[in-house]
């Protein structure tokens, strides 16, 4: 019984979200680590992204009940209460939140509160349901556990954090893209409006190689500003190559399911690899933090 409410916490989403939130935190922490506060963003995150999915899997029944890849999961089966997973993503998501409040930083905490808002509240409930840019939507939540690690260590939003934020919301529409391009039935089954259902995996294509193009230049801002160092420039410059390749050749060499979860592997792979460079290859960037803070900020000002 005790793996039936494990996997109502989507334990490979967690994982996935842990690895993005150590990253920012080894990124931010340039080798000097504290490990009780790395302790309390990989609890914390945890716990809150454990929370936001398990009310999403109950916010979502109707629609896994439709699809092949989610129609034998935990709430749709009824093999366990609807009131005891909505107590656990309640008890899962204050245990989360107070140990980000308590152990990490107020502005690591305040991610996390803009995360889990986004994903359940706006994403789930409306977005996923409603509109062609729920993609969009999501990956704003996506972005969020990066940000939370590297704000525990900075206690404040500059220039890297920004860019954590901007690359993982890029990086996530080309890759849920892919993925309804692989699971295209059962995302029409289940009429989900996303890019390639509404209008067409030929126009998803491009956005896709749009968003890959996007993704490689707000990853190599990180080298630009002294975040990270060539070896991560050159890593993420074959790795965005690649990516590339295969969103524009291999279309043309394999059906299109085929090639949508080819290019949902290496979607993957290219964020895995993110991760560990920006992790291992950091550097102290030339220009002081308070100042890529104020550039943050004079940003900002001119967007609002």
């Amino acid at each position: 019984m005790f793996n039936h409410y494990l996997q109502l916490t989507k334990p490979g989403i967690i994982r996935g979200n842990l690895v993005a939130a150590a990253a920012g935190f080894f990124l931010a922490s340039q080798g000097q680590i504290d490990w009780q506060i790395f302790a309390a963003v990989c609890i914390g995150t945890t716990l809150i992204v454990a929370s936001g999915c398990v009310f999403n899997n109950y916010i979502d029944r109707d629609i896994d009940a439709k699809m092949k890849r989610t129609c034998q999961r935990e709430l749709v089966q009824k093999i366990v209460p609807v009131s005891h997973a909505l107590i656990l993503a309640t008890a899962l998501g204050v245990a989360g939140f107070a140990t980000l409040y308590f152990y990490t930083s107020l502005v690591a905490f305040a991610f996390g509160v803009l995360g889990f808002a986004v994903y359940v509240g706006f994403y789930s409930l409306y977005y996923k349901r409603q509109s062609v840019h729920g993609t969009l939507i999501g990956g704003l939540s996506g972005a969020c556990p990066p940000v939370i690690g590297y704000c525990a260590v900075t206690n404040q939003l500059d220039m890297g954090g920004a860019i954590l934020f901007l690359t993982f919301c890029i990086w996530q529409i080309p890759h849920s893209y892919a993925i309804a391009i692989y699971r295209f039935n059962d995302y029409k089954a289940a009429s989900i409006p996303v890019l390639p259902i509404k209008e067409g995996i030929a126009k998803a294509r491009t956005h896709i190689i749009g968003y890959i193009i996007a993704f490689a230049v707000a990853a190599f801002a990180l080298t630009y500003l002294g975040y990270a160092g060539s070896w991560y420039a050159l890593g993420m410059g074959l790795v965005s190559l690649y990516w590339l390749y295969l969103a524009k050749v291999s279309f043309q060499k394999m059906p299109a399911e085929q090639w949508g979860k080819q290019l949902t592997i290496f979607s993957i792979v290219s964020i895995m690899v993110f991760c560990l460079l920006i992790s291992v290859d950091f550097s102290a960037p030339d220009v002081p933090v308070t100042h890529h803070a104020s550039l943050l900020g004079d940003l900002l000002n001119g967007m609002i």
